[in-house]
This record gives structure tokens, sequence and C-alpha cells, in this order.
């Protein structure tokens, strides 16, 4: 694989939100998305994921707990945990994440 320009990546995907898998170690995945200021529902998974702000900031909330992670940090939601992204969140997001096996 190549060298790969997250922010440039992040910045060409069609919509925002719309995540695109830059790579794969074993069962584990790199994604890169652009926030663009829409909220996220709640969700919560079976793995946790890290989420890297690259830059810009999202406002999360995880387990009832209102979390600003700014560029340049990292907040890891453990397995489990419901959370979900605030109005407002700007800017690319890595998240790297366990992948399902196919059945």
């Amino acid at each position: 694989m190549n060298v790969v320009d997250i922010r440039s990546t992040a910045a060409e995907l069609p919509d925002g939100w719309s995540s695109l898998v830059l790579g794969q170690v074993g069962s584990t995945a790199v994604k890169v998305l652009r926030m663009d200021g829409h909220p996220l529902e709640t969700e919560s998974h079976d793995t946790a994921e890290a989420l890297l702000v690259v830059d810009g900031v999202m406002h999360l909330v995880a387990d009832g707990i209102e979390v600003e992670v700014g560029a340049g940090e990292m907040y890891v939601v453990e397995a489990g945990v419901e959370h979900a992204v605030r109005p407002g969140s700007r800017g690319t997001l890595v998240i790297v994440e366990h992948m399902p096996s196919a059945p």
C-alpha cells in the first residue's frame, strides 16, 4: 500500500459520515470519514473502537458524558457503550475498529 493523505481522502468522499476503509490489519480496519456538522444517532458496538480526530472537533456523548475531542486527540469507546455524535462536529475522523467476519 502507498502513503495515504488522510485529509485529502476524507475531503474527496461524496458524503459526510460516509466512511472509507483505508486499510486492514488482521480483523482490524482503519477507516476515514468527513464530519460535516450533522449529528449521528446513538449506537453501540460489540467491540471497542478508537476515534482519532485528525483535524476539527468532534462533540461526543459516550455513556451519558459529553466529551469534546479535538484535533490530534483520540477517544476510545469501549465495547457496549452507547455513544452519539452531537451537532457541530466537523473535520476529519479516523476510526480503528474490529471488522466482523463474513458469515
